[in-house]
């Protein structure tokens, strides 16, 4: 088997690997004791070939200001006002590419030539909307700079290189993320969420995550990356809070930190990855962080990571595509029939995605309860009864899908977010199919961030985009 860098329009520059012919794709099931909470090294983690980045990439800081000064420029025989960052127009990080979001009264069109290949950038001219009501992101992810220099200096599961435009690359078993300003820059991060009149984010780390490390080092991590966190949020007053990152490797090291967490900093949970080296959040190993989750009414928020059989997601960005949400789907029910749910009740769950296909799989869940003695055996009501009580946010631009899930669980329980600074994420996007689902203007405003404000125990009333 080998790996390759490729290149692909949406997702920039990512690992591709073969699978030999008559591999097994056969995967541990996360019930069973061979499964291990131990890093578990990817077969898909092998060396590969770069390829070499263009000279400048063109959502770079040194880009944008290039741009920017170009068009300011009174010498210049084209003059477009108002000039929106491709980063705000659309976030970027899985990967290398970029592209503007199309819609929108476009002002002009700048074509770019950058080498091979040729970069298309859209300059949007669209006049930014003033939302009469708070907007808090609630999806979004953030590299605090010291956690990306101790990987960089190890020991670590990560390895770290660096692009031609010195944005980190984050390479671990199977995949990698490209670090670009808006990932580690929170003074850009910031002036973009100004630009896109976002009052708040809520802040979390993305894969890969502390829990691929060994428990010592997963511990260290977490730690760090939690105090930096809080130090982000008391410098940058009202634009940003955060929940927690978990040592999850180390269950009661995680219950430690949580607490932590919880008492000194002052956060309101925790992000939990939807399995933990192959083994499913509904194991009992965590059910001690859960005890202390419900008696403090925590929030956790359950975000994809690979999915246990990543090896038949390997070609057509299957894994982002589908695995994260299927992964998501698939610890959100096994939460539910183990009983995790009806243990817990006051634990406040959030499902990324939209829930990956919750809303829409929840029927069949209600009729496996019926169908399968099995299936009643930890609960005492209809799947769907539990999983209406979690929240949803929105990163599923398609606002039929997000009515979709309002449907199911109500208004109250949908979550505004942008997946920034991912290049699938988007701001804009965010904010157009909030305001193009068919609700009441009330409604909106509580997707938008009244619930958001309710769940974090936030002040709706003092807005931060000044």
């Amino acid at each position: 088997m080998g790996c390759e860098l490729v290149r692909d329009s949406h997702f920039g520059t990512r690992h591709r690997c073969a699978v030999p012919s008559g591999a097994s794709r056969k995967a541990v099931n996360p019930r069973s004791s061979a499964a291990t909470l131990r890093p578990r090294m990817e077969p898909v983690a092998l060396p590969v070939t770069f390829v070499p980045e263009p000279p400048e990439h063109p959502t770079s800081r040194a880009a944008v200001l290039k741009r920017q000064r170009t068009l300011q420029d009174p010498s210049t025989t084209t003059a477009i006002p108002n000039v929106r960052d491709p980063e705000l127009a659309q976030g970027v990080g899985r990967g290398t590419g970029s592209a503007a979001d199309p819609r929108g009264s476009a002002a002009g069109l700048g074509l770019i030539l950058l080498g091979l290949p040729v970069y298309f950038v859209w300059l949007i001219n669209a006049p930014r909307k003033s939302w009469p009501m708070p907007i808090i992101d609630f999806h979004n992810h953030y590299y605090p700079p010291e956690y990306i220099k101790a990987l960089e200096q190890g020991p670590s599961a990560v390895r770290i290189t660096h692009d031609k435009e010195g944005n980190p690359c984050l390479h671990y078993p199977g995949d990698y993320n490209v670090a670009v300003p808006g990932h580690r820059d929170i003074d850009y991060r910031e002036e973009v969420l100004k630009q896109a009149g976002v009052d708040t984010q809520v802040i979390t780390l993305t894969t890969p995550g502390t829990h691929i490390e060994e428990p010592a080092a997963a511990v260290r991590l977490a730690q760090m990356v939690n105090d930096a966190f809080a130090r982000v949020v008391a410098d940058k007053k009202g634009r940003f809070v955060a929940l927690a990152t978990l040592p999850l490797c180390d269950p009661a090291a995680s219950v430690a930190e949580l607490r932590r967490a919880m008492e000194r900093l002052h956060f309101r949970g925790a992000m939990l990855f939807s399995n933990v080296n192959g083994v499913a959040l509904s194991d009992q190993r965590f059910w001690k962080l859960y005890e202390l989750a419900n008696d403090r009414a925590a929030v956790l928020h359950i975000h994809p990571t690979n999915p246990v059989g990543v090896e038949a997601m390997l070609d057509y960005w299957l894994m982002p595509l589908v695995g994260f949400l299927m992964d998501t789907t698939l610890a959100a029910a096994s939460l539910v029939f183990s009983g995790v749910t009806e243990r817990f009740p006051r634990i406040r769950w959030v499902l990324s995605h939209l829930g990956g296909a919750i809303p829409y799989l929840a029927e069949r869940l209600d009729r496996g309860y019926e169908a399968f003695p099995d299936c009643r055996v930890n609960i005492k009501q209809l799947p769907s009864a539990y999983l209406k009580r979690f929240y949803f946010d929105t990163v599923n631009f398609d606002p039929r899908a997000i009515e979709l899930a309002i449907g199911f669980a109500g208004a109250e329980h949908i979550l505004a977010g942008s997946d920034y600074p991912h290049q699938i994420g988007s701001i804009p996007k965010m904010l157009e199919s909030l305001e193009a689902i068919r609700v009441s203007e009330e409604d909106r405003k509580k997707i938008l961030g009244g619930n958001a404000a309710g769940l974090l125990g936030l002040s709706v009333g003092a807005g931060s985009r000044a």
